[in-house]
């Protein structure tokens, strides 16, 4: 469990229900995220992982259930939800980066329509940025000079330039090739270290148990297990998390 419980929680989720039509989702799901917490969320496919955290920005809309991020309920339809989605940075499987710009243009656009800031104040932050994730060298190249693994880190770049409070990721390497994947992992084991808030739907068992401070697992849109890493790999109580182990370590 987190360290740090006696705080309010950053993220609370309370009873949330998610329905596609007849398909229900999410089922009654509670959860509590706080700050610096690194959660790692896995199942199999369908499970409700990927709908789970695009509700946490409400990028869908929840169909019952309340969800509360830094004390605000974001689901009360009076919320300002853009406000709050600038400080949820989001990492998606692709990159949705604009061809047309280049990566500086990527990195600045946000922070100066969004909040209002000035291009020359936020450039030398994003080019320390850059130069964390290795990329001082491409700022003035286009995404379509850049490799798979190269476009993630500059999507994980633009997302930490709006300074984000808490970062979520939806399977951010699962459109890489192999040999890409280490180098987005090694951005995000960075990110954990400096005790960055991240809630990470992932198929990286390696990541989860190095990196993570909770793994939770979803089945049938629960979450019917969820431990620190080394107890939830080596000792799992659930049989249908004993099945998906057996069959992904």
């Amino acid at each position: 469990m987190s360290t740090n419980q006696t705080e309010q929680p950053l993220i609370q989720v309370k009873h949330l229900e998610k329905s596609f039509g007849s398909l229900k989702v999410l089922k009654d799901v509670t959860v509590d995220i706080y700050r610096g917490d690194v959660v790692c969320v896995i199942g199999a496919s369908g499970s409700g992982k990927s709908t789970f955290l695009r509700c946490l920005n409400r990028l869908e809309e929840p169909t019952g259930g309340q969800i509360f991020f830094e004390g605000v309920d974001i689901t009360d339809k009076k919320a300002d939800i853009n406000k709050h989605r600038q400080k949820m940075g989001m990492v998606f499987q692709q990159f949705n980066l604009f061809p047309h710009m280049t990566i500086m243009e990527n990195l600045t656009l946000a922070p100066v329509k969004l909040q209002g800031k000035k291009k020359e104040e936020i450039e030398p932050e994003a080019m320390k940025l850059l130069e964390r994730v290795g990329l001082a060298d491409r700022a003035n190249a286009y995404p379509s000079q850049l490799s798979g693994g190269q476009k993630q880190r500059i999507a994980i770049v633009r997302a930490l330039c709006m300074k984000p409070d808490v970062m979520l990721f939806d399977e951010p390497t699962s459109a890489l090739d192999p040999e890409m994947v280490g180098e987005v992992l090694g951005v995000m084991k960075d990110l954990a270290d400096e005790k960055m808030t991240m809630v990470v739907v992932t198929h990286e068992m390696g990541f989860a148990r190095e990196v993570a401070t909770r793994v939770m697992f979803m089945d049938g849109g629960r979450f019917v297990e969820e431990n620190a890493p080394e107890e939830f790999f080596t000792n799992p109580k659930n049989e249908r998390l004993k099945t998906f182990l057996s069959k992904v370590l």
